[in-house]
């Protein structure tokens, strides 16, 4: 695997922020706009699982990381909720539900993957190591 020097260098990261991207631009616009709860709420909850990524990431060391990816998947799952929310109250169409629900679901899968991987890794500390 490729050397991982910043948490900036992992994949599932990077298609977290893009994902991140994609739902503040959603929110930014129509009725969903106007709706500061849930407009917060998936906000919210979008970012913190690039943040929580990072925060792990920083931690160097692997049990404190794979902690915070689980917190990163819940919050995964926390959107995923919040599109249906969204959907139900037609701030977003079925197309852009669909399209979102399978990023939120890669990005899920991906975590667990590389939870597992981490899990039967023998390394301790992250910064630095082949990933």
């Amino acid at each position: 695997m490729a050397r991982i020097e910043r948490f900036e260098d992992l994949d599932v990261w990077k298609l977290t922020r893009e994902f991140a991207k994609d739902i503040y631009q959603l929110t930014n616009e129509g009725e969903f706009a106007k709706d500061f709860r849930l407009r917060d709420q998936i906000r919210g909850s979008t970012g913190s699982i690039m943040d929580n990524i990072a925060e792990g990431f920083e931690r160097d060391g692997r049990k404190e990381f794979i902690q915070f990816l689980y917190v990163a998947k819940g919050s995964c799952g926390e959107t995923r909720s919040q599109l249906y929310r969204a959907l139900d109250v037609n701030y977003i169409t079925k197309e852009f539900f669909e399209i979102h629900y399978q990023k939120a679901m890669i990005i899920s899968q991906s975590l667990s993957n590389f939870i597992k991987y981490l899990k039967q890794s023998e390394i301790n500390g992250l910064k630095n190591k082949q990933l």
